[in-house]
């Protein structure tokens, strides 16, 4: 059924840099439309934060976001509260507009371990690498550290302040055995052998450069998964080159889903029409 715009018309957004490639706008509105809600969602390409933050607190109907690259670190200062899971993570992926304030919360990290489950089932004993150490990084990497009997973890990143920044704060934080390592040819050379995960988290391969990887397909092997966090294009060079290794592949449409879905219910305190969101999500890449 088609919603009609009205003065009394809610609104969510994606706020990003960029955001010309987010297939959110398309699953949010056909989830509210399916439910009969008042509801319209938007993409707001953001560069300044907290500019945009306070501007959406002046307007009347605003009712939720989803925070995406570069800002889910950098949002949580001009936030009233935040939800301690995220708090512990360090980043937030969604804000929730409730009686006046705005409260961040991090569904990435239960999508990721939904995803990542559905692909390899039990995570004990298993060695992660994460390429990565924004916002999506950490969530993950927090969430793989409730795992029980985790074997250890990996950190390539190419900022070298904030990966020690994150290797930190799990070292402290949590059991996990944490290693980190510039991202490059030698350090992918050296961890992926004795991995059986990996874990894509940078923006590399997004559309619309969708021919770049930062993995060599040689150093791809038939007993390492790889989860792709990048959903559009559905099927990245990376996830490409990894099925032609012999690789589990799982792709980030998956995560992007589920976290999809507990944003939704955060925003309306509604179940999602999680058949439609999905339904939507594949249409887009067949």
């Amino acid at each position: 059924m088609n919603m009609e715009i009205d003065a009394h018309t809610g609104f969510c957004g994606v706020i990003g840099n960029p955001v010309e490639h987010s297939l959110s706008p398309a699953i949010h509105n056909a989830a509210f439309q399916r439910l009969g809600l008042n509801l319209v969602y938007l993409a707001f390409r953001v560069e300044a934060i907290g500019e945009a933050i306070r501007g959406l607190r002046a307007l009347g109907g605003f009712r939720g976001a989803s925070v995406t690259i570069p800002h889910k670190v950098s949002a949580i200062p001009f936030l009233d509260e935040v939800e301690p899971t995220a708090r512990h993570i360090g980043a937030i992926n969604t804000i929730v507009a409730r009686q006046g304030k705005l409260t961040g919360y991090n569904t990435d990290a239960t999508g990721a371990l939904r995803a990542l489950r559905g692909g390899v089932g039990s995570l004990a004993g298993k060695c992660v690498v994460i390429l990565g150490s924004g916002g999506a990084a950490r969530a993950i990497a927090f969430a793989l550290a409730g795992e029980p009997e985790l074997a250890g973890l990996t950190l390539l990143g190419v900022d070298a302040s904030e990966r020690s920044l994150l290797a930190a704060d799990l070292r402290s934080k949590t059991p996990l055995t944490v290693t980190e390592a510039h991202l490059d040819e030698a350090s992918l050379g050296k961890a992926l052998p004795a991995a059986q995960i990996l874990i894509h988290c940078t923006p590399i391969g997004m559309s619309p450069k969708i021919e770049a990887s930062c993995v060599p397909a040689s150093l791809l092997h038939a007993g390492l998964a790889v989860m792709d966090i990048v959903y559009n294009p559905r099927a990245t060079r990376l996830l490409n080159d990894a099925r032609q290794a012999g690789c589990v592949t799982i792709p980030g449409l998956e995560m992007f889903l589920h976290q999809a879905v507990a944003q939704f219910e955060l925003w309306t305190n509604q179940a999602a029409p999680a058949d439609v969101m999905r339904a939507v999500l594949e249409s887009r890449f067949r």
